[in-house]
């Protein structure tokens, strides 16, 4: 029934992508991924590339603030009704500083990584909403405008360009999480170090 829906969802073209992205962005996984379906439009209709990156983008920011939403208001309960220890308290000190690399590194990096998990840590220790929008809408402009630009460029050999360069993009998501990381620590004051 799942594969039905999303096989439909994938029809509507546009607005498809839209309502997958958001779906999947709020927390319900769906048969095919944004990824791979904005390769496939990108190949079948490079003329519709900027429509389909623009609501795939508008429906994953969309999803993920209302994940992060929802987080920040059941989080304030959790947070409430569980007894803070030390390392929980640094724990979220750190996250208040970093917290947004965790989630621009695997919202950016087209292979699979725990972004939900992230999202959901920035609503519960109410990271800024504004930068928690930011750091999503700039991660997906370059994640689905880079794969649009490989299917348009490179056609079916999009996707299997993907696979086969996996281990380079992980690489690179380690590298680009300690360059953002370190480059954090160096701009903040040193009290906050």
């Amino acid at each position: 029934m799942l594969k039905r829906f999303t096989e439909f969802l994938v029809a509507l073209g546009p607005w498809g992508i839209l309502l997958i992205a958001l779906l999947d962005s709020g927390g319900i996984p769906l048969a095919a991924g944004v990824d791979a379906l904005i390769i496939l439009l990108a190949i079948q209709n490079p003329e519709q590339t900027l429509l389909n990156v623009t609501v795939a983008v508008l429906g994953s920011t969309a999803g993920n603030i209302f994940l992060y939403t929802v987080a920040r208001k059941g989080g304030e309960r959790f947070l409430r009704d569980r007894e803070q220890g030390p390392k929980s308290r640094r724990f979220e000190a750190w996250f208040h500083h970093y917290g947004l690399l965790t989630v621009f590194v695997p919202a950016i990096i087209p292979i699979p990584m725990p972004l939900k998990a992230f999202v959901i840590l920035s609503g519960v220790y109410k990271i800024s909403r504004v930068w928690f929008i930011a750091t999503i809408l700039v991660a997906r402009i370059l994640r689905y405008g880079g794969e649009a630009y490989l299917g348009v460029r490179l056609g079916a050999d999009a996707g299997p360009f993907l696979v086969r360069h996996r281990w380079e993009l992980m690489g690179a998501s380690a590298l680009l999480f300690l360059l953002l990381y370190v480059g954090t620590r160096l701009m903040a004051p040193k009290e906050a170090r």
